[in-house]
């Protein structure tokens, strides 16, 4: 049975300039994903392998077509092309062992956060398809008969792994560099920011008080703690829709105090349950509220946009570490923090609220604001590349664009942040001719043409 929280010292609910929305889909995105692609791959092999059972014992009455081999070179050639793709499958295996190596060097995380391995793993299945292909292909075929259509059939399969192939291979020289990993964590950042985001920043009301929000309740609410997990792990995301209805079916409201890509421990309470009545079948609530957290180990970008900022920032500064010394990725990773920083930057942002669909709000979660995103995104590059010419460069043209499109009211941390590179270049380049230099924005970083 939940325990009886401590009321909070004022309600959540209640302003009417919170930041609101509706839920999103509950479908969680990142293992929907995840299942497409394993269940693609297994369809794939399933299909070769029945392939391989049909097209030789169709041979008899299907036309015939193809090429021309006699029975023992047929047999030869079906043999060759499964000893081919099993050793072509490990060839695809130890570039993938590669190409998380090479995204592990910039990030650790970035192998969780990214979809690259969905491909891999198709064009994997493909290789073993076609292999399986030609093994149960030779099992069905005996005595003199000459399998044109199978043998046809098998070498237009090493066609499409051939162009499969050399497709991937192409596609690596983007995907697994320091600009590629941005771009690919920039664009979920975009979509991420689009759906969590979705209210343009309000005008202040020109007199008089705000209305109070639809639906609250007249009377008391009682307040009941939410359990944890019971196991600790970091929140990943809300089933949003089923907690709104679970909510809407009780009239009761929800405050998180627990933010989503926080690490929760096993006794931490998600939030505050504010029941309308103590009747004791609403007690199992509490326990049905919890069942709606997803936990995991490391954290998602799916319901995190403050977690794209993370990753893009972890790019930047391990570029600009002494061991890599390459500030033109850490340029590259301030283009795709520029651009969200674009995005967030005229929206609603902070605590904000659920609602159902008489939009009466139902859950109030934290968010962060605006001064925390810029922190997030901005600071340790700035920290760690102050002393570089085309970062700090860079950094200045980005802090100008943002501030264009900024609210006044969001300036000031922008401001903030441009003294502190003039500062931290100060400090770093004592030379006046290196401080100049690096004083002037260039979205390029250097070499641009002058604004």
């Amino acid at each position: 049975m939940a325990t009886p929280a401590t009321p909070p010292p004022e309600r959540p609910f209640g302003p009417a300039s919170a930041r609101s929305r509706h839920p999103r889909s509950a479908r969680h995105r990142r293992l929907q994903l995840t299942a497409r692609n394993q269940a693609v791959a297994l369809c794939i092999i399933a299909a070769g392998t029945l392939l391989g059972w049909a097209v030789p014992n169709s041979e008899s009455w299907l036309p015939k077509v193809g090429l021309t081999y006699d029975a023992g070179t047929a047999q030869a050639a079906l043999a060759a092309i499964a000893g081919a793709m099993i050793t072509l499958s490990g060839f695809v295996i130890t570039a993938l062992t590669l190409v998380l190596q090479t995204v592990q060097s910039m990030s650790p995380r970035l192998v969780g956060a990214l979809r690259h391995m969905g491909r891999y793993l198709a064009l994997f299945a493909l290789l073993v398809a076609t292999a399986l292909y030609a093994l149960v292909a030779l099992s069905q075929l005996g005595g003199d008969t000459v399998p044109r259509l199978t043998v046809t059939c098998a070498v237009a399969l090493v066609l499409i792994d051939a162009v499969a192939v050399l497709y991937t291979l192409a596609s690596l020289r983007f995907a697994v560099t320091g600009g590629g990993l941005a771009r690919a964590v920039g664009e979920r950042l975009r979509l991420v920011v689009d759906a969590s985001f979705p209210t343009p920043v309000d005008e202040p009301p020109a007199s008089g008080p705000a209305p109070a929000s639809p639906g609250l309740p007249t009377e008391p609410l009682t307040w009941l703690d939410v359990p944890g997990p019971s196991r600790p792990g970091v929140l990943q995301s809300f089933d949003e829709r089923r907690l709104v209805r679970l909510l809407t079916e009780a009239d009761a409201r929800l405050e998180l105090t627990v933010a989503v890509g926080e690490f929760v421990s096993t006794r931490t309470t998600l939030g505050r349950l504010g029941l309308t009545g103590a009747e004791v079948p609403s007690l199992t609530l509490p326990g049905l509220v919890a069942a709606c957290a997803r936990y995991g180990p490391t954290r998602t970008v799916e319901q995190d946009p403050s977690y794209g900022f993370r990753l893009l920032a972890d790019i930047s500064i391990r570029a600009l570490s002494p061991a890599v010394n390459d500030p033109t990725t850490a340029v590259q990773a301030l283009d795709q923090i520029e651009e969200g920083l674009l995005r967030v930057c005229t929206r609603a942002l902070g605590p904000a609220l659920l609602l159902d669909t008489n939009d009466v709000p139902r859950v109030a979660y934290p968010a962060p604001e605006w001064p925390d995103l810029v922190a997030l995104a901005l600071d340790e590059t700035l920290l760690y590349g102050a002393g570089s010419p085309q970062v700090a460069r860079r950094a200045h043209a980005l802090l100008d664009r943002v501030e264009a499109v900024a609210p006044p009211a969001r300036r000031a941390a922008l401001s903030d942040r441009r003294d502190l590179l003039t500062r931290l270049s100060a400090a770093a380049l004592p030379d006046p001719f290196l401080r100049t230099l690096a004083s002037t924005p260039d979205p390029f970083g250097l070499g641009g043409p002058p604004n």
